[in-house]
């Protein structure tokens, strides 16, 4: 799938068929129990496959198996309805909320955070020095702010998109696309050096930008990186004094350079 993308590649941007990268991001994650939505938030979403209520281990690990078909086969929301209620007779698990809005919701979460994800690293890969916000035209009722986010192209290390980087909401099905500065003038994108300042509110304590939704404020798969370089860390410890800062040393610039 192209990076730099231009208007013969939307159509396929748009379809939004699984990937590699996007295969390798959900396979990576570990079943986690949990109790509420709230107990993991933002980055732990890179590491954990949770499903809000469930906390028995085979229900996750079947719930795991039918969204794992659902990206890995591209099969359709009816497809993994008939394995969520599957699933859930066979546990016997008394969910909250109506069945058709609960399992949207664990569906298009997880099939949107992990395209994201693999997107992230094929931008990351294509060294591209901007990325543009796409805003979706198929959204039935868009939220004005990332209306008016669609076209915004900014360097790809700004830090704008540690909290914008899409999807940014419950259903957001916005998308970021790399570009060079050719195809940027010929697109027509809004180069900006800094971003609109669309002003802020407190949730829980925390500052979040206006127009993304609690929880939705960070950069999905992102934070492998962040685990890797802890590991990393740790490792170097171990090792001899020099060795240890030349390995640090590496892991830190192939970061950087990934970014």
């Amino acid at each position: 799938m192209a990076l730099e993308i231009g208007p013969e590649r939307l159509a396929i941007s748009s379809a939004r068929l699984p990937f590699a990268e996007q295969i390798a991001f959900f396979l990576g994650k570990t079943n986690l129990g949990t109790r509420r939505w709230t107990d993991i938030m933002k980055n732990a979403h890179d590491q954990s496959f949770v499903v809000a209520g469930a906390m028995k281990m085979d229900l996750l690990a079947d719930l795991r198996a039918a969204v794992d078909g659902a990206i890995a086969e591209g099969k359709s929301i009816d497809w993994f309805r008939t394995q969520f209620d599957a699933a859930v007779e066979k546990a016997g698990w008394a969910y909250r909320g109506e069945r058709n809005w609960r399992t949207r919701v664990i569906y298009q979460t997880n099939l949107s955070t992990s395209y994201a994800a693999g997107r992230l690293d094929q931008l990351r890969a294509s060294r591209l020095p901007m990325w543009m916000y796409k805003h979706s035209e198929s959204v039935v009722h868009p939220r004005p702010l990332h209306v008016s986010w669609d076209g915004i192209t900014l360097p790809s290390d700004h830090p704008w998109w540690q909290t914008h980087y899409p999807p940014s909401a419950w259903g957001c099905k916005c998308r970021v696309v790399g570009v060079s500065p050719a195809t940027a003038e010929r697109l027509g994108a809004r180069v900006l050096d800094e971003p609109p300042d669309d002003g802020t509110y407190t949730w829980r304590g925390e500052t979040i930008p206006n127009g993304i939704e609690p929880g939705w404020n960070y950069m999905p798969g992102a934070g492998r990186q962040e685990q890797l370089a802890d590991f990393a860390r740790e490792k170097a410890k171990a090792a001899p004094p020099e060795l240890g800062a030349q390995f640090l040393a590496s892991v830190e610039r192939r970061r950087r350079e990934s970014r």
